[in-house]
């Protein structure tokens, strides 16, 4: 067994920061040290913006967003056009399609997907929010932004088919070929997904 080298209040801060998503044990401890080292520049200012976030951080009430304030700047943003609204499994969903900066729309978080064998109903999710959002009128499109799993097409499945009653034009992200990507790398699963999205040149 391993002696400990420092105090309980380090230890725990090691692992607390092991939980943390691309932290393992190791990665964990070199980042505490170099807080540590850093105790004014670092430590302090993230304690304090922790502490912020801890007490000011909402779940938006219109799409799932999280943010300071409910509803969130995406939904109340008037430069955005909020008769498309794309949906997405997580928060880093979002996030990642707003870094990409391709459309200016509205957004609807799940929460998850679909999945029976893990306990996952409509329920668990956000499904009946999205439902609501599109009845309330205004809505001319719905993308569905899912990951392309077994789960997530379930989801997708499910979403549309509550939704055909609605008038509203259900799109999804196209699968296949990623730019600059090599055919000779990519699974099966991509290449069919490729074929059967192709267009016109």
């Amino acid at each position: 067994m391993a002696k400990r080298v420092t105090g309980p209040e380090i230890e725990k801060l090691i692992q607390l920061l092991a939980k943390v998503p691309g932290l393992g044990p190791r990665s964990a401890r070199r980042a505490a040290l170099h807080l540590i080292k850093k105790r004014e520049q670092l430590m302090g200012p993230l304690a304090q913006a922790m502490g912020d976030a801890h007490a000011k951080v909402k779940i938006c009430s219109c799409c799932g967003n999280v943010d300071t304030v409910d509803p969130c700047t995406v939904c109340t943003d008037e430069r955005r056009d909020q008769s498309v609204i794309i949906v997405v499994e997580d928060v880093s969903d979002l996030w990642a399609l707003e870094r990409s900066g391709a459309m200016n729309v509205a957004y609807h978080v799940l929460g998850g997907t679909l999945s029976p064998l893990d306990g996952v109903g409509p329920d668990d999710l956000n499904i009946k929010g999205l439902i609501d959002r599109v009845a309330k009128g205004g809505v001319r499109e719905i993308i569905i932004a899912v990951n392309a799993t077994v789960e997530g097409q379930t989801t997708a499945h499910y979403i549309t088919d509550h939704l055909a009653d609605l008038d509203v034009k259900i799109t999804r992200l196209a699968h296949g070929v990623p730019v600059g990507g090599e055919l000779d790398y990519l699974d099966e699963g991509t290449l069919s997904a490729a074929l059967r999205a192709r267009t016109l040149i």
